[in-house]
């Protein structure tokens, strides 16, 4: 019997102070759960530097972010490495063919 792909699992996550329940696929519930992890991390650690002075929407808006900044970094550097990758594939083809006409 083949096994359908687009079968899903109600999982519930908890995100700081709230419970979510999420509709997900299976292959991806270590995902979620570290990706609500970090949610959860994140908010507490304003939550701790704030000393109550924020109230709970600028912690998540705070933490959102931090993610977002973690997330536009890392882009940035992948397409960093992705050229460095190229110019070195470029680099030894070029000296592979000088090296072949001296």
């Amino acid at each position: 019997m083949a096994k359908e792909k687009n079968v899903k699992r109600l999982i519930r996550l908890h995100v700081y102070n709230t419970i979510l329940p999420v509709s997900i696929d299976p292959d991806e519930e270590e995902n979620y759960r570290n990706a609500a992890k970090m949610v959860t991390d994140t908010v507490n650690r304003y939550a701790e530097v704030s000393n109550g002075k924020n109230s709970i929407t600028s912690l998540l808006y705070m933490a959102m972010i931090d993610i977002a900044l973690k997330y536009e970094q890392e882009k940035q550097k992948q397409d960093t490495d992705n050229l460095k990758n190229i110019l070195t594939a470029i680099t030894a083809e070029i000296e592979e063919s000088l090296g072949n006409k001296v």
